[in-house]
């Protein structure tokens, strides 16, 4: 596997990822998803929504779109579970398709530039930043699916992606989401 066909897969389990535990949570009431939880942000509704936002941030980056720390505003911009399965599918088929769009290795190092609000304009390469993003993802993702465990819901499995002797738990799902 080269590092752009990797790069490429890991957006797909990225938007696998998203999806299962979206769904998981789209069975929880309002007050379920957004009630106190231990974790970095304090709900599943912060946390997801987190992920959502970060992810807009360094894709806009990515694209070029110009749109800066606005994709911060608001924090919480999808308060129910519900309509963030519809926004972070979006985004995650729009980071699929960046990925995708990588002709080789030298895409990777093609530098962009992130607006740090006071900080100023940061340089990175596209490879430093899906790097961090994926890893961000991963993350923020292990945390919700944590506070998931306290909950009605059924946390679901994140890690049968990549070998061959899971493919055909996920080849059926991953055929529905068209990934």
């Amino acid at each position: 596997m080269t590092l752009v066909e990797h790069v490429r897969a890991m957006a797909r389990n990225n938007a696998w990822s998203n999806h299962r535990l979206l769904t998981a949570c789209a069975g929880l009431t309002e007050e379920a998803f957004a009630a106190p939880r231990t974790g970095f942000f304090p709900s599943l509704q912060a946390t997801l929504n987190h992920i959502l936002t970060v992810d807009c941030f360094y894709l806009d980056a990515l694209e070029g779109g110009g749109m800066g720390l606005s994709v911060f505003d608001p924090a919480i911009p999808y308060p129910a579970a519900a309509g963030l399965v519809e926004a972070q599918g979006a985004v995650d088929r729009r980071l699929i398709a960046f990925c995708d769009g990588l002709a080789d290795p030298d895409g990777l190092e093609r530098v962009v530039v992130i607006d740090r609000g006071e900080d100023g304009l940061d340089r990175e390469t596209v490879g430093q930043v899906l790097a961090h993003l994926f890893v961000h993802q991963i993350h923020h993702r292990g945390q919700a699916h944590a506070m998931l465990s306290g909950t009605c819901a059924e946390p679901p499995q994140l890690d049968e992606f990549f070998l061959d002797y899971d493919r055909r738990r996920r080849e059926g799902e991953l055929r529905r989401l068209r990934l």
